[in-house]
């Protein structure tokens, strides 16, 4: 039987990206692969708009992170601050495949 597999899904619609957003969502990444076990960690800018999609091994990975203070002092800047809107999707890898061209 396989492992199960979780991907984070974070989208958000941004007002004020600046330096401290950059640097928060740096550190914010770090934490998440060295303190709680965040295998992947992959964040896209367009315009506006961010993607970021992190893969855990169990949940209780992706709830222990949820609740880290430094995250949530994020999670709260972030409100406040940098996003218009945001939304968090916690989903179950089901099939996973790739190549190496």
């Amino acid at each position: 039987m396989e492992d199960k597999k979780y991907a984070v899904i974070f989208t958000a619609q941004m007002t004020n990206p600046d330096k401290e957003y950059y640097a928060t969502a740096k550190k914010m990444r770090e934490l998440a692969i060295n303190q709680y076990g965040c295998t992947d960690f992959t964040s896209v800018f367009e315009d506006s708009n961010e993607i970021t999609v992190s893969y855990w091994e169990n949940l209780e990975q992706i709830n222990a992170w949820k609740q880290d203070i430094e995250h949530l002092k994020a999670q709260n800047m972030g409100k406040s601050k940098w996003y218009k809107t945001y939304r968090v999707q916690v989903v179950e890898v089901l099939r996973e495949y790739s190549s190496h061209l």
